[in-house]
């Protein structure tokens, strides 16, 4: 219907302990859920009638095998490098220092 629509995209990954990896994409549309993906999952699951279009058209795309190479590969690399840019501050042994104004 006309008016404002609004999309949301959260995605992301995990790295876990033992080394493998987590990882979802999820959309949402005017604040519901719309589509999402598991990592290992191979299909979408969907949160109503609409999404049923996109989930037939992204299968029919590959989209999944897409998604999946980028939970399992190009996001936990990602993650990785972005950890050792912080590797330094995450690991500093100094006192917070903090000041109250008032």
């Amino acid at each position: 219907s006309g008016g404002f629509h609004t999309i949301q995209r959260v995605y992301g990954c995990d790295l876990l302990s033992d080394g493998s990896v987590r990882g979802s994409w999820r959309y949402g549309y005017d604040g519901r859920d719309f589509i999402s993906f598991e990592l290992g999952s191979e299909n979408f699951v969907t949160g109503d009638d609409a999404a049923e279009i996109t989930r037939r058209r992204w299968e029919d795309e590959n989209e999944a095998e897409r998604q999946e190479n980028y939970l399992k590969h190009v996001c936990p690399e990602g993650l990785r490098k972005y950890v050792g840019y912080g590797r330094k501050e995450l690991e500093r042994k100094v006192a917070p220092d903090v000041h109250v104004s008032g």
